[in-house]
């Protein structure tokens, strides 16, 4: 194979932009932002990237504000369509759109796509928020109103403004970041009346027994955050409880 159509085949998003081949070298623009210690090169940059930020989130506001009732669904993207997570994944997407939510997942493989396609095949409404990332293959198929971010928290401010809950499978270091933020912003009361519902007791409980054997008696957190949470072990039940626990959110910004 030759060295150009081995290049041809490597891909990445920048923001709304596609990269291919050579281009594909170019920094993230989070890295840029985080990573950058030259002060001479951040006073004439930042002024830019703050409109960059800026036009960020005036993008998910415009694209998300007419969405209605949605819910956030999170889970591995490295689950194969093979997968009890995957097929999992399908049945919460389909669920959802039958009981008239719009599904919001990350827009990438795995668990993400899983949703996404489990929506579309029910008639609901799809959408993926994209992230740039070095090894990121774009939106999945299923995805039928995507936005592509390039930093991370303009990205994760869109999963939960426009959502009344979320829908959380098994998953890895982006899955726990969203559980948690969102277990923080109710705890604190940034957001009232938002249910968070994790599929999969023999994946989730472990991680509970050990907040409430190690953090609650360390006084790090209280017995009753724990509340926040709700655990099933299948697509219905997570998806009835959800459905119940966001009917106070929508009427509370309605």
């Amino acid at each position: 194979m030759s060295n150009h159509s081995t290049k041809a085949s490597e891909s990445r998003r920048k923001g709304p932009v596609q990269l291919r081949r050579e281009q594909t070298s170019q920094d993230l623009s989070d890295r840029s932002l985080l990573d950058n210690h030259d002060s001479a090169h951040f006073t004439h940059t930042d002024p830019w990237r703050v409109l960059r930020i800026q036009s960020e989130f005036v993008e998910g506001f415009g694209t998300l504000s007419e969405l209605g009732p949605a819910i956030s669904v999170f889970g591995s993207a490295r689950t194969l369509k093979e997968s009890a997570y995957y097929r999992l994944g399908e049945e919460v997407g389909a669920l959802l759109a039958k009981a008239g939510y719009a599904v919001i997942t990350g827009g990438g493989p795995g668990t993400m796509e899983a949703a996404n396609k489990g929506a579309v095949e029910a008639g609901g409404t799809s959408v993926g928020l994209g992230i740039e990332l070095p090894f990121e293959s774009g939106l999945n198929e299923w995805v039928d109103l995507g936005i592509n971010f390039r930093y991370f928290f303009a990205r994760k401010t869109m999963f939960v403004k426009y959502a009344q809950g979320f829908i959380v499978l098994p998953g890895g270091l982006g899955t726990l970041d969203e559980l948690f933020e969102a277990m923080t912003l109710v705890q604190t009361g940034k957001v009232t009346s938002f249910p968070i519902v994790l599929i999969g007791k023999d994946f989730w409980q472990p991680l509970i027994d050990w907040m409430r054997c190690t953090q609650v008696p360390g006084g790090m957190i209280a017995e009753a955050d724990l509340d926040l949470l709700q655990i099933v072990d299948d697509a219905a039940s997570a998806v009835a409880a959800v459905v119940e626990g966001s009917s106070g959110h929508l009427s509370s910004t309605s």
